[in-house]
């Protein structure tokens, strides 16, 4: 990280129609210009999960226009912190790099009505995210 460049998080999941969807946009939405953001999938679906959209649509959080992105290494050796989300092996890991891996289940082919838990749990992991970002910024 340099001292003027914001820090960069990489969120990755396998098909980048989920939860890295819904993680970029809580951090891009709860951080603003205090992080650079990305997301991608190691094996990118075609579009964002329906049900996904809908659910971030609820708290006010436009997702409709993102694409799944494929995962490639200048996205990762461009991020200060990759965090995967059950991509396992498919994630390219590189020396020098921070890596979290969270826990959450996949919405794929779920309802509105099992992709919001998940969508709450991700907003509680971003938002101590953004408070240990700070934390480290301070120092």
């Amino acid at each position: 990280m340099s001292d003027t460049a914001p820090p960069s998080v990489l969120f990755v999941c396998v098909h980048n129609a989920g939860r890295s969807q819904m993680a970029a946009a809580f951090l891009a939405h709860l951080a603003g210009d205090r992080v650079q953001v990305r997301s991608a999938g190691s094996a990118p679906a075609e579009t964002v999960n329906p049900s996904v959209v809908a659910a971030m649509a609820e708290v006010g959080i436009d997702i409709s226009a993102e694409t799944p992105k494929v995962l490639t290494v200048a996205a990762v050796e461009a991020s200060d912190v990759v965090i995967t989300m059950g991509c396992g092996d498919s994630c390219p890991v590189f020396p020098g790099k921070r890596y979290l891996d969270w826990q959450l289940p996949d919405p794929a082919g779920q309802g509105i009505e099992a992709v919001r838990p998940i969508r709450n749990k991700i907003e509680e992991r971003v938002r101590g995210l953004i408070d240990e970002i700070a934390t480290v910024e301070g120092k």
